[in-house]
């Protein structure tokens, strides 16, 4: 594996320059997931989802032949401020790290470069999409964090 892939690879997980998902979603009790502090426009549910949703579309830009474009913004974001059952909570973290694991295979693998155009694009490359997943990641796991500090469930 290249070094670049490396650090990539430790980026998309977390914890080298920002708290890993891991570490904290299950912090938060599940009565408290749609609560929004106060003057805060989104839950920590609604943030999550979000993060789920654009990883997958980008995950889905870069590799499936399948791919089609939702609708932005709708389609990024939940209807509902919470999950609808316990059930629905943990197949939505399942989603988030079976996607992550499906981005960390295809990087992973010796055929994909990471200068090469990703197949749903002509100048958007392998590189990129992982950043933009890193990047998006990042600054909204600062968000859930302030979100859990302002609910007293984080220090």
């Amino acid at each position: 594996m290249s070094a670049a892939k490396d650090q990539l690879l430790k980026h998309l997980k977390g914890g080298e320059a920002f708290a890993s998902l891991e570490s904290f979603i299950d912090k938060i009790p599940f009565e408290k997931l749609g609560e929004r502090p106060y003057q805060l426009p989104y839950s920590f549910y609604e943030l999550f989802y979000h993060v789920v949703f654009a990883q997958k579309d980008i995950v889905d830009y870069a590799i499936s032949s399948e791919y089609k474009a939702p609708n932005w913004p709708d389609d990024y974001w939940p209807e509902r401020l919470a999950p609808e059952s316990m059930e629905a909570w943990d197949n939505l973290k399942k989603e988030y790290f079976d996607n992550r694991v499906l981005l960390e295979k295809f990087l992973l693998d010796p055929k994909n470069e990471l200068n090469n155009p990703v197949i749903n694009s002509e100048e958007h490359s392998l590189f990129r999409e992982v950043l933009l997943v890193i990047e998006h990641t990042a600054y909204h796991t600062g968000q859930m964090l302030i979100i859990l500090r302002l609910l007293g469930l984080y220090k």
